[in-house]
């Protein structure tokens, strides 16, 4: 008996699609598009396994705004998030708004990505380890500069654009989006107080681009048990 015959008499295993875990994130972001803009690149595939629906809002509102905006969205959802995030900058927010912001968030179980003075440290980040304070009027050149220095970039001489959509593929490109992590969090653990205004520079937008690339630890023990369920 030929092979092709003989297969039809062998017993069929069983064919199972893989379990799939929908992860769904809301991020509301102070900016209207250059945090959107960043966040939607990510991909909503995960591992095969792990699909991430993700919400983005560009609330365009002030700091306690932006916290409240998270907290409506989450109240009136008709499919429950499994992480909600809100997104804001220090900037010339007065120090007690943004602390308050902050300390609202995390009484209403809002996780923060909060930036001090402004979002741009997190891509200056992927390219230098920025240790000591700076104003966001700085970050246009610092960036432009850490681009145009890195031994990856060939092209024309580049000037950073805040609302450009490509500023995901540039940072992750010609940076290091793990050194950006790494940093990130060292700086942060050096403060060990809560007047995060004086945090200066400082940057938790790693916290949440960890859970985006499946590298948060806690999330991904959830997640597993999920699957195990």
């Amino acid at each position: 008996m030929d092979q092709a015959r003989l297969n039809k008499f062998q017993p069929q295993s069983a064919v199972h699609e893989p379990k799939q875990i929908v992860f769904r994130i809301l991020i509301v972001c102070e900016g209207t598009k250059t945090e959107p803009n960043y966040f939607r690149a990510f991909s909503k595939k995960r591992n095969g396994i792990f699909v991430i629906d993700m919400d983005v809002d560009g609330a365009g509102v002030n700091t306690k705004q932006v916290v409240e905006k998270a907290i409506e969205l989450r109240d009136k959802a008709s499919i429950p998030y499994d992480r909600i995030w809100a997104v804001f900058d220090k900037d010339s927010f007065p120090d007690a708004q943004f602390n308050g912001a902050i300390q609202k968030a995390a009484s209403n179980g809002i996780e923060v990505a909060w930036s001090n003075e402004a979002f741009e440290l997190w891509y200056l980040y992927h390219f230098i380890n920025r240790v000591t304070a700076m104003s966001r009027s700085e970050y246009k050149e610092a960036i432009s500069k850490a681009v145009n220095d890195s031994p990856l970039y060939k092209g024309a001489p580049y000037v950073y654009a805040k609302n450009d959509k490509d500023n995901y593929l540039t940072m992750t490109k010609y940076g290091s989006e793990k050194n950006a992590i790494r940093w990130a969090e060292e700086k942060s653990r050096e403060y060990t107080d809560s007047r995060f205004a004086t945090h200066n520079p400082c940057t938790m937008v790693f916290k949440l681009v960890r859970q985006l690339i499946g590298e948060d630890e806690e999330l991904n023990r959830w997640l597993k048990e999920k699957v195990d369920a």
